[in-house]
């Protein structure tokens, strides 16, 4: 049998693999944002405050960081297949338990549990990617795959909008409880579907001849050889510098991605739209511009083989357009370009972000490296969420709060800056 294509085969992997993953993230962004658009009409109906939203939003990240590290070890112990399963299973029925919610407590306890469950699932992914791909082709792969959080937004926002507005008092529901209940149906028959469509490895894909797995093994084995020093440990993953580094730099990252995605909708509500359908359009924008730049940013990182310039620069835009947001907040117009070009900007280096732990780290260092990373990142989640809900209140306006999460991107500039052009350029 003649040796296959590298490129055929990759295609082929690429195929079968990332569709199905991006579908997966989809629905973990779109379970974990859906908050933003019943945050509508649930804060009314249920007289919760501002800041009780803040924190409600921001107590998911409280279970996401607790439980990341040890959900990413279980995973490189029993695979992806199962693991992701469970994840994507508990994290789906806990979303649609969300209309149950009648107090804050009932909010902030389903909120934490609901990052518990989903606590994993990224950082998992992320790691079963270097099972499969070398470094230089991992930022393109790792876009493909994240297209699924800008559209998550981009087909999220309009059908989140719809739902609320067509269901609204239908079986005696408010719209904000069938959002939770049927956004959260997806997620679940995904999750059961991971346990056929998920091999744990090359060598159990039986849609891979053997020829093509040697191709894969030859080509891992290839990569690891360019960097002999790769650390492998769990003390070697969690007691990293250049880690710790990384969750400085995703913190700023989750900072502005957070609160487009959690508060985009009330922006743009602040600015006299009112009809939750059309918000929903209009949350649309920003997320298309950011599935474009995703793409972009990271074909040009794997095409020159270059990571840290294709970071410091979006996120030096991303700080402009944040910044000049506060200038045109009663602008409906001014405020979606704005949030446009963040979005992009921020977005569009993720791709090219994640795939720089595996430059240095493989196996248990990688899946901690991973996790941890992701781990320190989300606390934005909490202190972002939080900190805009209490700014809210406090004084009706959102302008200090922007300006500091476009602050910390210009500061986390220089992490990257600091981070080894040579050993991350790869």
């Amino acid at each position: 049998m003649p040796n296959p294509s590298v490129d055929a085969v990759y295609r082929k992997v690429t195929l079968r693999l990332i569709p199905f993953l991006c579908f997966c993230y989809l629905a973990a962004y779109l379970d974990r944002i859906n908050i933003g658009f019943a945050k509508l009409q649930m804060l009314d109906q249920l007289q919760f405050s501002e800041a009780a939203y803040g924190l409600g939003a921001g107590l998911f990240f409280v279970g996401y960081i607790l439980f990341e590290v040890p959900s990413n070890l279980v995973l490189e112990r029993v695979g992806a297949r199962i693991w992701i399963a469970r994840i994507m299973i508990t994290w789906g029925l806990l979303s649609g338990a969300t209309l149950l919610v009648t107090e804050a407590w009932h909010f902030y306890l389903l909120r934490f549990l609901l990052g518990a469950a989903e606590a994993g699932f990224l950082p998992g992914v992320l790691y079963y990617l270097t099972q499969w791909f070398p470094s230089h082709r991992r930022g393109r792969i790792i876009a493909l795959f994240m297209i699924g959080l800008p559209l998550s937004s981009l087909i999220g926002g309009p059908l989140s909008g719809w739902i609320m507005r067509t269901f609204d008092m239908t079986a005696g529901m408010h719209g904000w409880q069938w959002l939770f209940l049927l956004e959260a149906i997806p997620t679940v028959l995904l999750g059961i579907a991971c346990l056929w469509c998920l091999p744990n490895r090359p060598g159990e894909a039986r849609w891979l001849s053997p020829a093509e797995q040697a191709v894969l093994a030859e080509r891992l084995d290839a990569d690891e050889r360019e960097n002999p020093s790769t650390q492998r440990s769990f003390k070697e993953g969690f007691f990293n510098l250049k880690v710790w580094m990384l969750g400085g730099i995703d913190f700023a990252i989750l900072l502005s991605a957070y609160v487009i995605g959690f508060w985009l909708p009330t922006f743009i509500r602040n600015t006299g739209v009112t009809d939750t359908f059309e918000i929903g359009l209009l949350t649309a924008i920003p997320s298309l511009a950011a599935l474009i730049s995703m793409l972009v940013i990271g074909a040009s990182s794997d095409r020159m083989r270059e990571r840290r310039w294709h970071i410091i620069v979006p996120f030096l835009i991303g700080a402009a357009a944040m910044f000049a947001s506060t200038f045109v907040s009663q602008s409906l117009v001014g405020t979606v370009v704005c949030f446009s070009i963040a979005f992009a900007a921020v977005i569009g280096a993720v791709p090219v972000f994640f795939s720089l732990p595996a430059t240095f780290l493989k196996g248990t260092a990688a899946a901690t490296g991973f996790a941890l990373a992701c781990s320190l990142a989300n606390i934005a989640g909490l202190v972002g969420n939080s900190l805009m809900g209490l700014v809210m209140d406090l004084f009706h306006s959102a302008e200090i709060a922007l300006w500091i999460f476009g602050a910390c991107l210009l500061l986390s500039s220089l992490l990257v800056i600091a981070l080894p052009a040579k050993i991350v350029n790869r």
